[in-house]
């Protein structure tokens, strides 16, 4: 019997399929209705509901494991695994070569800065040294890690810093002489770097109380007492030829690769002497740049090596005895400039080819011609060396290429260098020609 014999039956049987195909379709586009409403109310130009807020779906998306270990996301970046360096030591070299903008706009060759003051351990050049003398005592029996041995050094600062940075760091103790005419900054923080800091009276350097002799009196008896079996080393920056060495192997690799060889002249100060004679025997005989490069000295007030440059001898014969002081540089100028000869200095003297003497006025106006045109804040040597590479500039072709360094912050000059800055009224004056600024002719 067919449902078309029974009317009634049909009728019902339509009725209930109705009703179930629209509980199946309100099921199944249930989800729509909120998107359907939010259109409608926007057509009207009626606000959405809080509750319109919600998605418009629930459905969720299959779950989609990835792997996250390390050489998976090391695939993901797509880098390489880079060495991570070993402690302090390890972010000392590799410091930024950049051009300074506003000198070589003014002398129209482009001046380019080894930014040491960027070294990890204490922010100086003598970090280099300071390794390279740590590690050939090392290797020579000198030093023992964790023995109690100790550091002694006689320096106006930097390497002092940088030797007691490191010193921590490997595994000894730390004796500093200075003379306590040197800013309060320096040996504040030799203090807090837990060096023993000794400021003393400056003397000639032929006098037993002159601080780079004391350092080398209070190792020897360190080494001889019978207190302790430790040992004390004398680091001895002027003399060891690990200093100029450490620039020979890093300093001036890294400036011939950064500037891609393209270097006309290099300009530093001299402490010690171990930058420019390291940078220069390396340039000069190492990379055959004997008659491509001009190796030039910076040379503040009152140190002798700009006579010793330019005229063969340290004091002119307009010096007389007792017109000199002798004990230190009269200058305000700190780390650079000096009154004798050191195996550093010598290592490379023959390969200098001129000096620049810069006056302690024309380092003050450099250092706030820098700050006001170029956000670079450095202390009295790194301003030398700028005023020297822009008087060298002006003295070589158009385009050239003239490398200096940056040795200091200003941070560690507050109180006496940046303080005549400030004295001499040079952060009130704008100045606007570099030339008529520093009075080079």
């Amino acid at each position: 019997m067919s449902l078309s014999n029974h009317p009634k039956a049909y009728g019902t049987a339509a009725v209930t399929f109705a009703f179930m195909t629209g509980i199946l379709l309100t099921l199944g586009f249930k989800d729509f209705y909120p998107d359907l409403e939010r259109r409608y109310q926007r057509r009207k130009g009626q606000p959405s509901s809080p509750a319109d807020s919600r998605p418009a779906s629930t459905y969720l998306p299959p779950v989609k494991l990835e792997d996250r270990s390390r050489s998976a996301r090391q695939s993901m970046v797509g880098l390489p695994i880079g060495p991570v360096p070993e402690g302090i030591e390890g972010c000392i070299g590799n410091t930024p070569l950049f051009k300074i903008k506003s000198l070589s706009e003014a002398t129209g060759c482009t001046i380019l800065a080894k930014a040491e003051f960027l070294n990890g351990a204490g922010g100086s050049p003598k970090d280099r040294v300071a390794l390279n003398m740590i590690k050939v005592a090392e290797e020579e029996g000198l030093l023992t890690p964790g023995q109690g041995d100790t550091i002694y050094e006689g320096t106006v600062g930097s390497t002092g810093i940088s030797l007691a940075t490191l010193a921590r760091a490997r595994g000894y103790k730390c004796h500093i002489c200075m003379p306590n005419d040197q800013s309060t900054e320096k040996s504040d923080l030799l203090h807090h770097l837990g060096a023993t800091v000794e400021r003393v009276t400056p003397a000639p350097i032929t006098s037993t109380q002159h601080f780079v002799n004391l350092a080398r009196t209070r190792a020897k008896e360190h080494t001889a007492s019978a207190e302790t079996s430790s040992k004390g080393f004398f680091a001895d920056q002027f003399e060891s030829t690990a200093n100029y060495r450490a620039h020979f192997q890093t300093t001036g690799p890294e400036i011939y690769q950064q500037a891609s060889g393209q270097i006309d002249a290099f300009v530093a100060g001299a402490g010690t002497g171990g930058t420019i004679s390291g940078v220069a025997v390396f340039l000069k005989q190492e990379m055959g740049m004997s008659h491509d490069l001009k190796v030039v000295l910076a040379d503040p007030e009152g140190s002798g090596l700009y006579n010793k440059v330019k005229h063969g001898v340290m004091f002119s014969n307009t010096e007389r005895e007792g017109t000199r002081r002798r004990q230190q540089v009269d200058t305000i100028v700190e780390g650079i400039g000096i009154n004798r000869l050191t195996e550093n200095f010598e290592a490379g003297r023959e390969l200098i080819d001129d000096a620049v003497k810069v006056t302690d006025l024309q380092a003050l106006r450099m250092a706030r011609w820098l700050v006001e045109k170029d956000g670079i804040f450095v202390g009295s040597s790194s301003a030398v060396n700028c005023v020297a590479a822009v008087a060298t500039a002006f003295n070589m072709p158009k385009g050239s290429r003239v490398v200096t360094i940056l040795c200091d912050s200003g941070t560690r000059h507050l109180s006496k260098f940046w303080k005549n800055v400030a004295e001499s009224g040079l952060e009130e004056d704008e100045q606007s020609d570099l030339i008529e600024l520093l009075g080079i002719k």
